[in-house]
């Protein structure tokens, strides 16, 4: 191993801190409590139970399932050995997991038991050598916590440099097929340093994360980190906003990410008034701006939030409004984190002055690698300058503010998840009565945006949008299902055939 200072494996940093902080606290699962002893012990006995599976430095090792202590454990077994984590979106069908899961060539694949039913009648097309359940035995399948207790544990962790890969993360694509973010061990910890600076942390904070691990918002907006730090997770299976207030009055939360519809969802609960919420010392959203009347309500609480901008690409953190701006710079989302740099650029890559919108462009030791054996896409995203072209509209005002305007892109963000209209369009065009599709979001009061489809029809057919729903839920999401049913004669094009897609929004918006 490095020398300590030299080494970047998030692993081996974990399990410095787990031999500094043996009896601190680590993790808080539905009322079970693990030290950091046991959880390092955990992570390299696992790392053994997988290396003599055969997994190797820049294997790939996924994992399927909601929250759970076994997600964190094999992430950081697998890159004790130089391995590569692949989280998986546990809301996919099997048809879309399979196209990620062989796309990154995953050696070994644990699932969570509640998630087996979903990826076992999948298998036989799966690339995957190992398959593990991870927590009770299931025909076929291996098990993990049993094998685990009878492996010995791993020595010592692989050394790895900051430019090696992590983890690979999979955001969907404009063409409908997901690109995998190759997130580096440097990306990681370089995001927590700008997270530091910004918003503080010590290891006597109590981390609640409610957010799905399989997104870099509640992977590594804190909790990676916390591990790093000595501090406490608590985790959630899911988000639930009564068991989150029980939890941070319980535990003495102090920090907790989310976006801004979960903090609503907290405040609209019966106990709210009641929950004592003194123990918290900032709360981080992301995913949108949050409301001035929800920075207000919580103000009076007492509680501050520290609003973020990111993307799975910048792992996350590009911009921070610090508590003190959340009013006077309201719908800003903030300034560029102190080891990172942003600028805006005009179609041409000029950087354009205080005040002009473009795109906005993003550098710093946060930035991904590139696109797992996407050479192409990485090309197209990251100029030669090391510049990433993010794909949204905004401008920087004259204190370096950043203002979030629009997406060159046509993601639709909704309840905090991405989703990319082409990849839902070319499953709704598969059905006999469309002739013609356009996805978009329209403004909603409970999600952000509703996932909308625009559908001219053939000739004498008639669709609802609940027959709509049904046809594509075997090959979407759900939260990628359109809310929303628009019928229309036609699409309004431009003359080169393109969907005026804006012209759509302001027609069913007025």
């Amino acid at each position: 191993m490095n020398r300590p200072g030299t080494e970047y494996n998030i692993a081996a940093l974990m399990l410095r801190r787990a031999s500094l902080s043996p009896e601190r606290r680590a993790l808080v699962f539905e009322e079970q409590e693990t030290s950091y002893a046991q959880f390092a012990d955990r992570v390299r006995r696992q790392a053994t139970l997988f290396r003599q599976g055969g997994v190797c430095v820049g294997d790939r090792v996924g994992f399927l399932g909601m929250n759970h202590p076994a997600l964190l454990e094999t992430m950081f077994a697998a890159q004790a050995l130089g391995a590569i984590f692949v989280p998986l979106n546990f809301r996919l069908t099997a048809e879309e997991l399979t196209f990620i899961i062989n796309d990154a060539g995953v050696h070994t694949l644990v699932v969570d038991d509640a998630l087996s039913g979903v990826i076992g009648p999948a298998r036989e097309r799966l690339c995957c050598r190992e398959f593990f359940t991870s927590e009770s035995e299931a025909a076929g399948w291996r098990h993990l916590a049993a094998e685990r207790a009878a492996a010995e544990p791993l020595p010592e962790a692989v050394s790895m440099g900051q430019h090696d890969v992590a983890i690979i993360m999979y955001t969907s694509g404009t063409t409908g097929l997901p690109k995998g973010a190759m997130l580096t061990h440097g990306n990681i910890v370089w995001n927590n340093i700008n997270a530091m600076m910004a918003f503080g942390g010590s290891r006597d904070d109590v981390i609640l994360t409610a957010a799905p691990l399989f997104h870099i918002g509640g992977l590594n907006v804190m909790t990676i980190g916390s591990f790093h730090t000595g501090s406490a997770v608590v985790l959630l299976r899911a988000f639930d906003a009564g068991r989150a207030l029980e939890n941070i009055e319980r535990y003495r939360v102090t920090h907790m990410f989310g976006a801004p519809a979960m903090f609503l969802f907290m405040s609209q609960q019966p106990q709210f008034a009641d929950t004592d919420l003194s123990s918290i010392a900032t709360i981080i959203c992301g995913a949108a701006p949050v409301p001035e009347s929800l920075i207000e309500l919580y103000g009076k609480r007492g509680v501050p939030f520290c609003q973020g901008y990111g993307l799975t690409e910048t792992a996350p953190f590009s911009a921070f409004l610090t508590p003190e701006f959340g009013i006077s710079k309201l719908g800003s989302a903030g300034q560029s984190p102190l080891f990172s740099d942003t600028r805006i650029v005009d179609n041409d890559n000029r950087e354009l002055p205080a005040g002009e919108r473009g795109e906005i462009c993003l550098r710093g030791p946060n930035i991904m690698k590139g696109y797992w054996n996407r050479p192409d896409a990485t090309a197209a995203a990251i100029d030669s300058e090391g510049w990433f072209h993010s794909g949204d509209v905004g401008y920087v005002d004259e204190e370096g503010f950043l203002f979030i305007c629009d997406r060159l892109k046509d993601m639709v963000i909704s309840g905090g998840e991405n989703v990319y209209p082409a990849e839902v369009e070319g499953v709704l065009y598969r059905h006999e009565h469309v002739a013609e599709v356009a996805v978009l979001g329209l403004p909603d009061e409970k999600w952000g945006e509703a996932v909308t489809a625009v559908v001219a029809l053939h000739e004498g057919r008639e669709l609802t949008l609940e027959e709509l729903r049904a046809f594509a839920e075997p090959y979407l999401a759900r939260y990628k299902l359109p809310l929303r049913l628009h019928i229309v004669d036609a699409l309004p094009r431009n003359p080169a055939g393109k969907v005026l897609k804006f012209v759509l929004k302001e027609q069913l918006q007025g």
